[in-house]
């Protein structure tokens, strides 16, 4: 261990104590030791240091800080380079504002259109999520600043999120839902991992021996600390056994006598804790000296308006140009145009919960248009934005329309329809957006439409643009960006990461998602996004990696090797641009069944206009691999592989062959058992199809019986207890209430879906586990628990007294 000389001068209530968090965002110091707290603060997209009372969904207000694009945006610039930039400024700002662990990036796979934390997200595919992900972590720990990769592992859902179980088979949790984070570990080499809410096969994250020590420590090398979600620690013993390191926010010293309890049963050694120490040590000693060694600025103002440029350079490069008919865009400087729509005036560019930032400044199209080239004719909202109907807009916008050469329409989802905690109910922007997109087509058939929206919409509306340009949640200076585009300032080039399907019903795990109950059964297996619609044949809006440009380009003179592809690029157009080649490999005639074509490369590339290159992508340990279940471990099927280059995985440019020597002597299925995988016909995987998947029998997940720890606040519904019922009753009430006004409630939310334990690990230290359990009695319907839960605050205060006098008395 690399700190064995001050784990030898703690005692073990000192190690115990330290191995959980002190307030809601710093782990505890310990002043005799020099040993001090460290800070961390949410971020995957700005730093989100609350300046007073902490809380970890974003409603309490935060310093201000540069606002980029969310994670949504920035993985359709595909700019791994730029990826860096942004996290080098984040971590800039993190050190300036001391703090030491920047909670970001997260690179859940989004597995399912509805997740609200979507935008938050990189990619439905995990190759590109972990190459992004990783470019952030390198940026970010370049300026002393530690990244978390976060939420390993299997988080796709925010419905109870925190009493759920993703059940997963081995194959589709290893190359969709873990590869992303391998590849953040090993080439971001990430100092810190945050793990998830959610069980993993029946194991909660946070203690599952499996992924922690298994994968993430033994197989990966990974060193670090893994820290809890807030609230996210169920058994902390467990937790600390297998190779979690912090548990957080500040759930008292209840947590640490667990530990000292366990210490002295057999439960755990002191060389459990002693590990868990030493890692928390690295980090805490390292960031804190990075910390000392850092140089503020002089001028944090002019820091943040470098960082607002660079958002905008951001945005610049992650829009995509969904399309463009008779070449309507960029808007010439003659051409009169309508701008239309309330995002025009109040941008929508990040989302909401734990991620929103207090942005240092704002750019909004309607500010910005007088220096950005465009002829307009007028400025209107045209419709409201809580999605209620209003005709008197609806008329001001038509007439702006009619009158104009060109409308330039800004719409999209509202605040409501995306946050953390919160799932959507379905892919529709709103009713009354789509009612003035029908009427506007009538009075102007010359429509462009920009699009804000941090996950897949709906477009059956589309047919009515001549051009959509997506901005995703574009960050503070994406208004400037986009009226940059529009004029034809500069040349989009970002491309799709994720599948803009028709319609939700098409969606792989549509029969599977959210959760039933406690289970969510993952039974499309590693058939998620453009892996699924490719092989299936099932028709989509705009597919994955789809992109255009107001150039052309030219693909040509593919050569494949056994390491590499090399090929040429030309720009034949008349703008100069970037285009963003990438490599797909497939094995027609697999015995292992598999995706028709998998990303395992991707090359953005800019070129001036009539210049060409020779672009060269390198093959990986991952281009090849498969996960045999059988062997339990990374395989290669031996055959003759199609290597393609495309401008998207729709549109393949070039393609030739390579032949492979393989690995597998065991082959992992019979593939007349699991016709519905061999297909790529997901959507209705049967029970025994599934089980031979899972190579286990499918768990039950029903509510019943009394109520446990692990069970959600929600369930109440069917205690026993009239008055634990009453309590759910108006949670839900005060939900719908807040949900119907248009602004969801986060923090009932949080309490109406959390399990009873978080009780114990949310409230400071005010309530132990044992008056959780006295509360679980009275909520099953016996009264005498009340008791237990009087007697147990009075013993949880005296014992929480007596151990901070212990500490004290160390000092």
């Amino acid at each position: 261990m690399k700190y064995q000389n001050i784990i030898d001068n703690m005692t073990l209530k000192e190690k115990a104590a330290f191995l959980s968090g002190k307030s809601e965002w710093q782990t505890r110091d310990f002043p005799r030791l020099d040993i001090p707290a460290i800070f961390c603060s949410d971020g995957p997209n700005g730093v989100r240091k609350q300046a007073g009372a902490g809380d970890h969904l974003g409603i309490n207000p935060a310093v201000p800080a540069t606002c980029f694009p969310t994670a949504a945006a920035m993985a359709n610039s595909w700019d791994e380079e730029l990826e860096q930039r942004v996290g080098v400024a984040l971590g800039e700002e993190s050190m300036e504002e001391d703090v030491n662990v920047l909670l970001g990036p997260g690179l859940n796979i989004k597995r399912n259109p509805l997740c609200g934390r979507n935008f938050e997200y990189f990619s439905e595919d995990p190759y590109l999520s972990g190459k992004m992900a990783a470019a952030f972590i390198r940026g970010v720990q370049s300026t002393g600043a530690a990244a978390c990769a976060k939420h390993f592992a299997v988080n796709s859902q925010e419905l109870r999120r925190m009493a759920m179980n993703a059940v997963v088979d081995e194959r589709t949790l290893r190359e969709i839902y873990l590869t992303g984070f391998e590849i953040a570990i090993k080439e971001g080499g990430a100092k810190t991992v945050m793990s998830s809410y959610n069980e993993v096969n029946g194991v909660y994250a946070n203690e599952n021996e499996h992924l922690l020590k298994d994968i993430l420590r033994d197989e990966w090398g990974f060193d670090g600390s893994v820290i809890t979600d807030w609230g996210a620690s169920n058994d902390h013993s467990l937790g600390v056994k297998n190779g979690s390191t912090l548990e957080m926010p500040t759930p008292g010293l209840d947590a640490a006598r667990e530990l000292l309890a366990s210490v002295e049963s057999g439960k755990i050694s002191e060389k459990d804790i002693d590990e868990r120490v030493d890692e928390l040590l690295d980090l805490v000693l390292t960031t804190s000296e990075n910390a000392k060694h850092y140089k503020k600025v002089a001028d944090k103002k002019a820091l943040h308006e470098e960082h607002h440029k660079l958002a905008r350079l951001a945005c610049e490069n992650s829009a995509v140009l969904l399309k463009n008919e008779g070449g309507i865009l960029p808007v010439g400087e003659k051409v009169q145009a309508a701008v239309i729509g309330d995002f025009a005036f109040d941008p929508r560019y990040q989302g909401a919960g734990s991620s929103m930032v207090n942005s240092t400044k704002v750019d909004s199209i309607k500010d910005m248009l007088e220096t950005s080239g465009i002829s307009v004719t007028g400025i209107v909202r045209g419709y409201q934005r809580d999605g209620k109907e209003d005709e008197a807009m609806k008329k001001e916008a038509v007439d702006l329309a009619r009158r104009s050469d060109v409308v330039l329409f800004f719409f999209g989802l509202n605040e409501k329809s995306e946050t953390e905690g919160l799932d959507r109910k379905h892919l529709r922007i709103p009713q009354n957006q789509i009612n003035l997109i029908q009427e506007l087509a009538k009075a102007n058939a010359n429509m462009v439409g920009i699009i804000s929206a941090g996950s897949v919409i709906e477009m059956p509306w589309h047919h009515h643009f001549k051009a959509l340009l997506h901005t995703a949640l574009m960050g503070q200076a994406g208004a400037g960006a986009v009226l940059d585009i529009l004029s034809g300032k500069v040349n989009p080039s970002g491309k799709l990461a994720e599948t803009y399907i028709k319609k939700y019903e098409d969606t792989p795990s549509y029969n599977y998602y959210p959760s039933q109950e406690r289970n969510s059964e993952y039974r499309e297996g590693i058939y998620v996004g453009y892996r699924y619609f490719d092989t299936a044949g099932v028709p989509v809006n705009y597919p994955f990696g789809h992109g255009l440009s107001y150039t052309t380009f030219e693909y040509g003179n593919l050569q494949v090797k056994p390491d590499s592809v090399t090929f040429t690029l030309r720009n034949t157009g008349k703008y100069d641009g970037a285009e963003i080649a990438q490599l797909y490999v497939g094995l027609p005639g697999a015995k292992v069944f598999r995706p028709v074509k998998e990303l395992k490369g991707f090359s953005k590339v800019f070129l001036k206009a009539g210049e060409e290159k020779t672009v060269t992508i390198k093959f990986d340990d991952k281009t090849f691999r498969y996960w045999n279940a059988k062997t339990n471990k990374w395989e290669v099927e031996g055959g003759v592989y199609s290597i393609m280059i495309g401008a998207s995985c729709a549109d393949i440019r070039l393609q030739d062959s390579l032949a492979i020597i393989g690995t597998t002597e065991v082959m992992p299925y019979y593939t007349n058992r699991v016709s519905s995988y061999v297909d790529g016909k997901v959507q209705k995987v049967g029970n025994e199809e599934y089980e031979i998947i899972l190579g286990h029998s499918i768990p039950d997940g029903s509510w019943s019986g009394e109520l446990g720890m692990n069970d959600a606040l929600c369930q109440m519904y069917y205690a026993k207890s009239g008055i634990a019922r009453f309590i759910c009753k108006k949670l839900g009430e005060k939900l719908k209430k807040s949900e119907a006004a248009g602004i969801p409630d986060l923090n009932t939310l949080f309490q109406y879906n959390m399990p009873f334990r978080a009780i114990a690990k949310m409230t400071g230290g005010m309530v132990s586990m044992e008056m959780v359990e006295g509360l679980l009695k009275v909520v099953n319907g016996h009264f005498s628990g009340l008791g237990k839960v009087i007697s147990g605050f009075f013993r949880n205060q005296k014992l929480n007294k007596q151990y901070e006098k212990d500490l004290e008395e160390q000092k």
